[in-house]
């Protein structure tokens, strides 16, 4: 957990470059009463906003999309598809070195 000069607390940051993840659980949404779909409440939205505005990179992994995704290698798949949205690249792992960790 980081949190900013600004006074938010992330998940996950590097603030030298100002890219954040936030792994959002259940309690940061709600049901969209037309569609059923679970959408961002305003409280985690307005976070979203600011950091945003504060220049943060942010990509955020809902609980719901994490618990979709069943395997190691869906969820690494994920991980990297929201770091790829914000500029951050990340190397697939050799089978050597997943296999020594």
């Amino acid at each position: 957990e980081h949190r900013t000069v600004e006074g938010f607390s992330l998940d996950m940051a590097d603030p030298a470059t100002k890219h954040a993840i936030e792994f959002d659980g259940p309690s940061h949404y709600v049901r969209d009463t037309k569609s059923g779909e679970h959408v961002a409440n305003g409280s985690t939205r307005l976070k979203a906003r600011l950091l945003r505005a504060f220049s943060w990179q942010l990509a955020t992994v809902s609980f719901f999309e994490w618990e979709r995704r069943k395997t190691e290698a869906e969820r690494r798949q994920l991980l990297r598809g929201k770091l790829a949205e914000i500029d951050v690249r990340i190397e697939p792992e050799s089978k050597e070195g997943a296999a020594s960790q």
